[in-house]
């Protein structure tokens, strides 16, 4: 028979965290009870991060006595019930019983599974085993959540009964392997996507299973030199490299390139059909490129990459940009010349460095707002006129994108149709990290001996540590990174590598795509380039 053994809550609460503050819930304390169960939460608990943890899908987690004593035998040490961040600790219920859909009533309250745990750092954090999300995962033991059915009173001791098992009877284990183990069965990805119960971010990762991205073709491997045909002045601040070499790859309109000199690693987006990329004069590699590239050099460049492109169809078109960013969409302008879709282009950039209008107007026909920013800030009145049933795609600096989305969501385009670039670095997403300051990439205050590695994104050449993982680098560095589970399970901190090899420490439970790493568990072998 089941049983509820323990009941656990907690509110959340600020915590410490190699030198970082975590808002987060997982701290729970058994209580006597009973205690209300309601549709969003038990009484008295509560979650820090509501992007990962909690809601309807999410309210109350279950782990079991049985996995308290195995961790108990593999670790080597004691635990006590809600140290894993469970609501409910009980006995039976193991997640190779336990289906998707599964229905349980636990005193007054029904219940139904929705998902296995996704096992974030917190776990690690909380249990001082920063391997714990890779371990619950590869031991088959994440536990899982419930949605609440029916609200109700629950109490330590009650009795939990199952009244109804779910669609294709998957168990919470089998679930969890399909989404982060290698070995995806087909035929298993398509039953996952029919469980009506399972939480639609499970839902949604199973369909894009089925239905992969392309991978990116990749035109050559690390750097080749290409040789400059012509430089051109676009205005007092852009200049322009034509770049030329054999059996060059097709770009694809919004691509960028990866260039090294002397002075370090950037990458410029293409400008035209053609090799072209436009440089403003704002950093350090860009000076260098102005100041003594000249036509017959050579500059050592890193293949077209990039996701920001120009998707097939025959739908108007929309390109939004702010200063520089002009030069991805401008190549999307040039590959949509002669397709007869509708195109409208809207640009801000200041008036004395206005670069590309003859050019612009050449590949026409367009409809073109120019606005000086010199004159104020581009508004959603400004956009009024554009057709909302267009793809849109956006390039520029943070705050001209977060209001351009703001304005074209306001009138009505659809999110899935409004493709962005972000100049330079990605934002970071760190779940649960609260009150970091904005801090610009620099060089560590412990300096490694290792291999050099170069965050092309940031600008930033730094030695490799001894016994650290490129994200920890990264963070060390202040450059902007994204993780989560951060032992080798989520794939959230996957990174293109552009040249330079890895080895992996711990080995990842399913690695990434060739030609990226995995940056929590990866550590350079040589000197390495990262898209970062």
């Amino acid at each position: 028979m089941a049983r509820l053994l323990s009941l656990n809550v907690g509110l959340p609460k600020d915590v410490d965290w190699h030198g970082r503050t975590v808002h987060t819930g997982i701290f729970k304390q058994p209580v006597d009870g009973p205690l209300m169960v309601r549709k969003l939460n038990i009484d008295g608990d509560g979650q820090g991060d509501l992007g990962g943890h909690g809601g309807e899908n999410r309210a109350v987690l279950v782990y079991q006595r049985e996995s308290y004593e195995h961790w108990r035998t593999e670790l080597g040490r004691e635990f006590e019930y809600g140290q894993f961040g469970e609501n409910f600790t009980v006995e039976g219920l193991a997640d190779t019983d336990v289906h998707i859909g599964d229905r349980f009533r636990v005193g007054g309250a029904e219940f139904e599974v929705t998902q296995p745990r996704v096992t974030c750092y917190r776990v690690g954090m909380r249990l001082g085993e920063p391997r714990m999300p890779s371990l619950m995962v590869a031991h088959g033991r994440p536990g899982f959540y419930l949605r609440v059915i029916t609200e109700g009173e629950v109490r330590a001791g009650d009795e939990i009964v199952r009244t109804r098992v779910g669609r294709h009877r998957m168990s919470v284990a089998a679930i969890d392997a399909l989404l982060y183990l290698p070995g995806k069965d087909e035929d298993q990805l398509r039953k996952a996507v029919d469980l009506p119960a399972l939480s639609p971010g499970w839902q949604g990762s199973f369909r894009d299973l089925l239905a992969p991205d392309e991978p990116e073709p990749v035109g050559w491997e690390g750097f080749r030199p290409l040789r400059v045909t012509e430089v051109v002045r676009e205005s007092p601040s852009i200049t322009s490299f034509h770049l030329a070499g054999d059996d060059l790859p097709h770009a694809l309109p919004g691509q960028y390139l990866t260039v090294r000199v002397p002075g370090g690693v950037r990458s410029y987006s293409l400008s035209a059909d053609s090799y072209r990329i436009s440089v403003k004069r704002d950093g350090v590699v860009s000076t260098w490129l102005h100041d003594h590239v000249k036509a017959g050099d050579t500059l050592e460049v890193a293949a077209p990459r990039g996701e920001f492109v120009l998707r097939p169809g025959d739908e108007p078109v929309v390109l939004l940009s702010a200063g520089v960013g002009i030069t991805p969409v401008l190549a999307m302008l040039h590959a949509l010349k002669d397709t007869g879709r509708e195109v409208w282009w809207v640009h801000t950039t200041r008036s004395a460095d206005h670069a590309f209008e003859g050019e612009v107007r050449r590949l026409g026909p367009v409809h073109l707002l120019v606005h000086h920013s010199d004159e104020g800030r581009l508004t959603r009145a400004d956009l009024e006129a554009l057709p909302a049933g267009a793809s849109a795609y956006l390039c520029g600096p943070e705050a001209f994108m977060a209001d351009m989305r703001a304005a074209l969501a306001d009138l009505g385009f659809d999110p899935a149709r409004v493709h962005t670039e972000l100049f330079g670095t990605r934002g970071a997403i760190n779940p649960g990290i609260t009150g970091a300051a904005t801090v610009p990439p620099h060089q560590p205050a412990r300096q490694g001996t290792g291999p050099a590695v170069t965050f092309a994104r940031s600008g930033l050449t730094v030695a490799a540590r001894e016994d650290e993982s490129l994200l920890d680098l990264a963070e060390a560095c202040d450059v902007p990174t994204r993780w989560s589970c951060r032992t080798g399970v989520c794939h959230t901190c996957v990174t293109p590598v552009l040249s330079g090899t890895v080895a992996n420490a711990p080995e990842p439970l399913e690695p990434p795509a060739p030609g990226n790493a995995l940056i929590c568990c990866a550590r350079p072998e040589t000197d390495l380039v990262l898209d970062l």
